[in-house]
């Protein structure tokens, strides 16, 4: 079904960029990818990255549930996922919870516009009526990317996260589809 929906483009730089559901062979530079986002202190909501048995597992477990998990591939090099994890309830199947991530060298070149368009149009296909996400409130960057795809802000919960010695707020911020179309 959509299990193989890939797509490809150039990248702001010029390079070519592979959008694509991940696979168990990439457990092990998902993870590397993630130890260095998380070594950068950067906006992540993980202290450490998986191992590899686990890596494979969450991504069997993905397929399985007939979730997005999907690639951004630079270079033969994974540089960034997005992923959507449905409602496990049939009272919540109509919704999912957005993540995504793009390594530091990677961002600043569309390549998380190209991510949310590929994430939209995954969401429409499987029928979700609400897409679900946090922001931290100092990741602008982000914020505005989120908003400009015309997600609304839920709630904000105050000082939710410490960084660096900082409280940040979380952001829960939401996208209906109904509504948009």
């Amino acid at each position: 079904m959509t299990g193989d929906m890939i797509e490809e483009f150039t990248a702001k730089n010029g390079e070519k960029v592979m959008l694509r559901p991940v696979r168990i062979e990439d457990a092990e530079q998902i993870i590397h990818a993630v130890a260095q986002i998380i070594k950068s202190g950067a906006y992540i909501q993980k202290e450490s990255a998986r191992s590899l048995a686990e890596e494979q597992r969450f991504i069997e477990n993905m397929i399985q549930l007939d979730n997005m998990y999907v690639a951004a591939v630079l270079n033969d090099e994974i540089v960034g996922i997005a992923r959507v994890i449905r409602g496990e309830l049939e009272m919540k199947r109509h919704t999912g919870l957005f993540r995504t991530w793009l390594v530091h060298s990677a961002q600043g070149n569309g390549i998380g516009s190209n991510i949310m368009n590929y994430t939209m149009k995954w969401c429409r296909t499987h029928q979700l009526h609400k897409l679900c996400l946090t922001v931290f409130a100092s990741n602008d960057l982000a914020y505005k990317l989120y908003e400009r795809y015309g997600f609304i802000e839920e709630g904000v919960q105050k000082e939710q996260v410490k960084i660096n010695e900082m409280y940040d707020d979380e952001i829960f911020m939401a996208y209906f589809f109904n509504k948009k179309e």
